[in-house]
């Protein structure tokens, strides 16, 4: 659905996204994940057509767009602020974008119906944006992007501004209502878990750079790069004769030592609710590691205590060179 063929991104000469050749599949969920300034907007703004790649070439279901204007794609971009209409009531924003492209009455009726019943607006359709929650808000600008029926939605941080439970719960309402358009989404965030959840695909950015495409399952357990390791789920990075990666929930402790085991030290012990975590000094390694033990762990331990560590060679996922 969309390619990037060595799309590269300048500004003032400096270098934001490096080239960059990735192909997303049509209806993908596709999501765009790393800390602030790694290129990820930029990228999504070039798929949009608000910036121009300074080379490169971007398709669009198999046609070159790299030089069209933004209203000449077929496809919608919601941001983080959603730019209601305050004077319109929901139903009025939803139907804008199909009057500016005089699509007919009836149609319009008919999508504009459709978006409303699937987002679950159906009951605020003749209410005013300040008359409705964030998320509400948030749902009608979901709701007027896919009334326009784009082969493409692009979607950026557009759950940053609401608070924690509100977010899981519109993630797994987007994540629904992909599946159903089977719209191709391309999302970015800079959540973790939002990734996780949500995406068929993550790709992970850096500096500008990809550090690694994959399933979310593929890039938890086989991370790339020391950078794809630390950024997604906690881990312990090690060293013997090379730099190796362990999760903390494969690490086993016991509360004793012996010959097969390396020694620790309890430094903090950390209470989740459904798992707890140790952070434990390995003496001969000068280095912490943190282990997850779930709620069956019904052992006691103390900070101070010494205690046994392992984990099997099989799960020591090598990293970088």
């Amino acid at each position: 659905m969309i390619q990037l063929v060595n799309v590269e991104k300048h500004f003032a000469g400096q270098p934001v996204v490096q080239p960059l050749s990735m192909t997303i599949d049509e209806g993908e969920f596709l999501t765009l994940l790393g800390p602030s300034g790694c290129g990820k907007t930029t990228i999504l703004r070039m798929i949009a057509g608000f910036e121009q790649p300074t080379s490169g070439e971007i398709r669009l279901d198999g046609e070159n767009v790299t030089q069209l204007p933004p209203n000449k794609r077929n496809l919608n971009l919601v941001f983080q602020h959603y730019a209601l209409f305050p004077h319109m009531t929901v139903e009025d924003n939803i139907a804008f974008g199909l009057k500016m492209k005089k699509i007919p009455q009836a149609e319009q009726k008919e999508r504009i119906a459709e978006a409303i019943r699937l987002t679950q607006l159906t009951p605020l359709a003749q209410r005013y944006p300040h008359q409705l929650s964030g998320g509400q808000q948030q749902r009608v600008a979901i709701a007027r992007a896919i009334a326009n029926k784009p082969k493409v939605l692009l979607l950026d941080e557009p759950l940053g501004a609401l608070d924690l439970q509100l977010r899981k719960n519109l993630q797994a309402e987007l994540k629904q209502l992909q599946r159903s358009l089977g719209i191709t989404f391309v999302y970015v965030t800079h959540d973790q878990e939002e990734a996780m959840m949500m995406s068929d695909r993550i790709v992970i950015m850096n500096t500008g750079r990809v550090e690694q495409i994959g399933t979310p399952k593929d890039i938890y357990e086989r991370p790339a790069t020391l950078f794809a390791a630390t950024f997604i789920g906690e881990n312990n990075i090690l060293h013997d004769e090379h730099m190796f990666a362990v999760r903390p929930e494969k690490i086993r402790v016991f509360e004793e030592t012996d010959e097969t085991r390396k020694a620790g030290i309890i430094q903090d012990i950390v209470y989740l609710g459904n798992i707890h975590k140790l952070i434990i000094h390995l003496e001969n390694e000068q280095t912490n590691v943190t282990v997850a033990l779930d709620f069956t762990d019904n052992r006691t331990w103390s900070i101070g205590q010494r205690v046994g560590v392992h984990w099997n060679a099989q799960d020591e996922v090598m990293i970088g060179p």
